[in-house]
């Protein structure tokens, strides 16, 4: 099984509500499709979101590094050899993580149809099911309540809080949720950055002397302000999670080490596809860190992926990130994994199991 093209399509699902934290508010989910094909007929399906802000990827600049670097380097490579795939594919250019990810999924789905298996089933096995929190964005108190409220009545225990915009107001916010369904649903907190690390620490304090229990508090501060993230741990009784800290295995092994982390948040779109995921988990399995693993704002063909790794590994499969399905109004992929609310069910078929995806527009070679 031989890689003979790759195609680029484009998707585009409404949200629910507008997704809105500290640093972006979104509207859709967006999503380039990347296609792979063989010189058998199968194919495989990855995909990519623009995060500029995060990962600094775009929808162009995905497409570019793919057609013009990634691309060539790949083309006429055995599917069979997965780690030279992988290996082409990280050292084709810097950076543009999202590019490889959307790429190295593809790989992947189509490992795992050459061996006629679910991909879980290849990572190390595990159940085929998961349960996932679901984000209640930034925005007015009562509003957040009211989304609180309306995703515990839908069947979510776990409840990921964006706040991050206004220290006073962000402890409110919190205090708010947790009195009107704290007794029925557990709570994240994700700063996205937009806390200094002396705020951090008083909003935690804050909030663990007023009676709010919180299994975590991500990213409070800038990605690299590992020092801060050290000066949080050493402060506060809270658990407090990496994640823009932590785009690959070298960051990570470096918070691990400085005790500036106690859990690492593994999202595909930054890590440059499943390759150096596994290693982060297995980095993180040695020195018995937890892993959640989380996503970007994106649809469920890399969220699907994200799944299957989680399922396969032991640190991650308990701290599950993975509600941006379940913010669309719809889920256009046929096939694959189920997401349905708050529960995640991947399929036997090969691969990632996706059978097709309506509603994509192909994009041709002249709209790049």
């Amino acid at each position: 099984m031989k890689i003979t093209n790759i195609r680029f399509a484009k998707l585009s699902v409404p949200l629910i509500t507008p997704f809105k934290t500290a640093l972006r508010t979104v509207n859709n989910i967006e999503d380039i499709i990347v296609i792979i094909e063989t010189d058998v007929g199968e194919i495989g399906y990855g995909s990519a979101p623009a995060t500029p802000v995060i990962t600094g990827d775009t929808h162009g600049s995905v497409i570019a590094a793919i057609n013009t670097v990634i691309k060539p380097k790949i083309l006429g490579c055995d599917i069979a050899n997965l780690n030279e795939i992988t290996q082409l594919i990280q050292n084709a250019i810097v950076n543009n993580y999202s590019a490889k990810a959307a790429v190295e999924i593809a790989v992947y789905d189509l490992w795992g149809k050459y061996h006629n298996a679910p991909l879980y089933k290849l990572l190390g096995g595990g159940n085929n099911k998961l349960k996932t929190d679901i984000t209640i964005s930034v925005d007015g108190i009562d509003k957040m309540v009211g989304d609180a409220k309306k995703a515990v009545v839908d069947g979510f225990d776990i409840l990921k809080v964006k706040i991050g915009n206004d220290i006073h107001q962000d402890i409110k916010r919190v205090q708010a949720i947790h009195d009107a369904v704290g007794q029925k649903a557990q709570l994240r907190l994700d700063v996205n950055q937009g806390w200094t690390k002396k705020q951090t620490v008083y909003a935690a304090k804050a909030l663990e002397n007023s009676g709010v229990e919180l299994e975590l508090i991500e990213q409070p501060v800038k990605a690299d302000d590992f020092a801060g993230m050290l000066y949080i741990s050493e402060r506060v009784l809270t658990p407090i999670m990496a994640d823009e800290s932590a785009f690959g295995p070298k960051q990570v092994f470096e918070l691990i080490n400085l005790g500036a982390a106690d859990i690492i948040n593994i999202k595909l779109m930054k890590t440059g596809g499943l390759s150096h995921a596994i290693k982060i988990a297995d980095i993180a399995a040695i020195y018995h860190v937890d892993c959640m693993i989380g996503c970007m704002l994106e649809g469920s063909v890399g969220v699907a992926a994200a799944a299957h790794l989680a399922v396969a590994k032991a640190n991650i499969i308990n701290k599950v990130d993975l509600d941006g399905p379940a913010l669309g109004q719809y889920d256009p992929v046929i096939g694959g994994v189920n997401f349905d609310k708050a529960n995640i069910s991947l399929s036997e078929a090969p691969g990632l199991g996706i059978e097709g995806i309506d509603s994509m527009i192909e994009i041709k070679k002249g709209d790049f």
